[in-house]
């Protein structure tokens, strides 16, 4: 666990520079005069394939420019289907050479959260500005690498959190910075899935040692949510773990719960699971209340508040968070969701990992 006044002393610091490193970030890029984005996809699995790929389809300012996979037929599959030159092409081994490839801007690391550490540092060495899954990585000094290894290269590093680029969670953020409905009282939170793995006893969500399990897969929605609804860092945590089925979960938290308090007073009631359905965002302050259900899914995110509906849509969320991504490189402006904001995060998870194993409140 890192000193809570280190941390955020270099986090502020670290924000402080974010708009002086800025200025030497897109010059590359405006340099080679390109109209969209070049990306890379490292990682060729459901999310890559289902989602980004398609997204990148319908995308403004970026484009898929190439791929990382280890699986030959998986390249050879990606490189009909979506027309990737053969000098875009790369696995783990030459991954590097990446560095002399300039029809490719941007790295999107889409692997095993323990993986993510390795590939970031290694595309910000190549140059590469860097878009980052969440959770952004398994413990708090490995995002510290992560995030000094692109300031050193010059790069931007951004965290994959696309439900701060949707516009009507972006509403109930400015409700808690502008105290719409006055001070927040009351979060509760829950994001969750019914997993099909009952015959993959061996996918790495679930393991926990490899970044799997509810509370890093799931769990770090409703942190996330806690954190920016109230505008506050967590300064202590309770957290439990349940499992009624511990052959499939014997590596992994099946349901985690946690509560969190923050120095306003407010306190966050969360629950996460790999095991079952749960997809909501209550909140309760002195003047009113609103809401997200469901909150964190691919589609469809809606509301309530006092006042009336949530109900804004975008056409695609990933196609907005990369987009968004994108044009924070082309206009050299910080991006949305830099590194310190997934490392604040991880900061909470790795408290709320020690809760459970020690059974009792953590300050953080």
């Amino acid at each position: 666990m890192l000193d809570r006044r280190k941390f955020i002393k270099k986090v502020a610091a670290g924000t402080a520079t974010l708009g002086l490193a800025s200025a030497s970030l897109t010059s590359c890029f405006s340099q080679n005069n390109k109209e969209k984005i070049g990306v890379a996809l490292v990682g060729l699995g459901y999310y890559s394939t289902d989602l980004l790929a398609p997204a990148l389809q319908l995308a403004e300012h970026c484009y898929l420019a190439g791929i990382v996979t280890g699986s030959p037929e998986k390249a050879t599959r990606w490189k009909e289907k979506h027309n990737i030159p053969d000098k875009n092409i790369y696995n783990y081994e030459n991954f590097d050479s990446i560095a002399d490839n300039d029809d490719i801007d941007v790295v999107y690391i889409v692997l095993p959260p323990f993986m993510h550490k390795e590939y970031v540092i290694r595309a910000a060495k190549a140059g590469k500005h860097v878009w980052c899954e969440k959770p952004m990585a398994m413990n708090a000094a490995e995002c510290e690498a992560m995030i000094n290894a692109c300031k050193e290269n010059k790069r931007q590093l951004t965290i994959g959190y696309r439900m701060q680029h949707e516009p009507n969670t972006q509403e109930v953020i400015r409700f808690g910075k502008e105290k719409t409905y006055g001070d927040v009282q009351l979060i509760t939170a829950a994001a969750g899935f019914k997993n099909g793995w009952k015959k993959w006893t061996d996918h790495w969500k679930l393991e926990q040692d490899k970044g799997g399990g509810a509370m890093y897969d799931m769990g770090v929605y409703c942190l996330n949510a806690a954190r920016y609804v109230t505008g506050e860092e967590p300064i202590a945590v309770f957290a439990q773990e349940f499992n009624n089925d511990p052959v499939l979960y014997e590596k992994a938290d099946m349901i985690t719960n946690f509560q969190l308090e923050f120095p306003s007073g407010a306190i966050a009631n969360c629950t996460t699971s790999i095991g079952m359905n749960v997809n909501y965002l209550n909140v309760n302050a002195t003047k009113g209340f609103y809401n997200l259900s469901p909150f964190q899914s691919y589609t469809g995110i809606k509301g309530v508040t006092n006042d009336g509906l949530l109900d804004k849509v975008i056409p695609n969320q990933q196609t907005k968070q990369m987009d968004d991504n994108a044009l924070a490189i082309m206009n050299d402006t910080a991006v949305l969701v830099p590194g310190e904001e997934g490392m604040k995060d991880i900061i909470v998870v790795e408290a709320i990992q020690r809760s459970v194993k020690e059974g009792c409140r953590v300050t953080i």
